[in-house]
């Protein structure tokens, strides 16, 4: 196993569009929502020990979340686990990560992940990114993985990549012209039909040299800010430096602040059964169905007259539902989600209401 292989692992959302299940308290990548006896986090950390040194393995994530990840992944050493004392998105936690990483091993080639993802065929999943570490590990380049979309789907990014222009050495990597966040569904079909757009898997691989020359040309201020600190890091004064630098910086995504600006930039065309678990209805695709399409999960739900349903209720619960097509129906420590399956991405937006009038005791 190559010891200039590393993987940082983003694992700070709250997941508010899986609410009630997911909280604040436990988001979803600390659930096992797929019923394997692993949560979504230990899933993702099963899958790159298979490519990269355990100890080469970090995870960025909230100080709120500090027992749960020591409960989770005992294998950790407190240096592995980067606390980030507020959410800055993702930018900043990648800028922090890049200089622990410089301070073990500056030749380093890094896959950042999300830890929320399913990954159905694993073995074609680390050939991937192997061949992807391979690729940035002699070439000024950052690369994405793109997975060629099957449906007009709203709810993810898309990147157009320039069908003329691959690479050599793996036909599979190409030169990426655009990003597109999340479309409106025309949109989206006019993408699909093009041929010419991947759905942005927000994986993304480079060498530690390109993505420090990155932050130095497109986010200065955010690479000077956690660059101050590079004595601290690895020491017992680096959890009060982390707390200044995250007070001062900016609020950005690694998509908008580089990806998006980046001459560099690569996709690698990936098919290993990925889906991005962001929403009720792409969960709802990796679950097992009744003859009605229905996805129940509890041991005492009736149902009578569901068509395309997602319900998911506690096993103490006993629900009876009838009548309904085409929706969620979620019951988690006495909140209640029933919701129309269309409107999943408005879920979010539920969330941000009900803190507004009741604060955050629901969420």
């Amino acid at each position: 196993m190559d010891k200039n292989n590393f993987c940082v692992i983003m694992a700070g959302g709250v997941g508010s569009r899986f609410w009630p299940i997911s909280r604040a308290q436990k988001p979803k990548q600390f659930l096992d929502i797929l019923g394997t006896g692993r949560t979504l986090l230990q899933m993702t950390f099963d899958r790159f020990k298979q490519i990269c040194p355990t100890e080469n393995i970090f995870i960025v994530t909230s100080i709120s979340y500090k027992n749960i990840i020591h409960e989770q992944l005992p294998e950790l050493s407190d240096n592995q686990i980067l606390f980030e004392p507020s959410r800055r998105n993702t930018a900043p936690c990648i800028a922090y990560a890049n200089f622990k990483i410089l301070k073990i091993n500056p030749n380093a080639n890094i896959v950042t992940a999300p830890s929320d993802h399913l990954i159905l065929r694993e073995k074609e999943f680390s050939k991937v990114i192997l061949q992807g570490l391979n690729f940035v590990s002699d070439k000024d380049a950052l690369l994405t993985l793109g997975i060629k979309p099957s449906r007009p789907e709203t709810g993810y990014g898309y990147i157009q990549f320039d069908q003329k222009n691959n690479e050599q050495k793996n036909p599979n990597i190409f030169k990426v012209k655009t990003f597109t966040e999340k479309p409106n569904k025309e949109l989206a079909q006019v993408f699909l039909d093009s041929g010419e757009f991947f759905w942005n898997s927000g994986i993304f691989i480079w060498s530690l040299k390109s993505i420090m020359n990155a932050f130095t040309k497109h986010l200065p201020e955010i690479n000077s800010l956690f660059k101050d600190g590079f004595n601290y890091y690895n020491t017992s004064d680096e959890e009060s430096f982390i707390s200044k630098a995250y007070f001062e910086c900016s609020n950005i995504s690694i998509d908008f602040g580089i990806m998006e600006k980046a001459e560099n930039v690569f996709v690698y065309s990936s098919n290993f059964g990925w889906a991005d678990l962001g929403t009720w209805g792409s969960l709802n695709d990796h679950l097992a169905h009744d003859k009605n399409k229905n996805s129940i999960r509890g041991n005492n739900v009736f149902a009578y007259d569901l068509q395309k349903c997602i319900v998911n209720m506690p096993d103490d619960k006993l629900a009876v539902i009838q009548g309904l097509e085409n929706y969620i129906v979620v019951e988690s420590d006495g909140i209640l989600l029933i919701c129309k399956k269309e409107d999943e991405q408005e879920i979010k937006q539920y969330v941000n209401d009900i803190k507004m009038k009741k604060g955050d005791i629901y969420l």
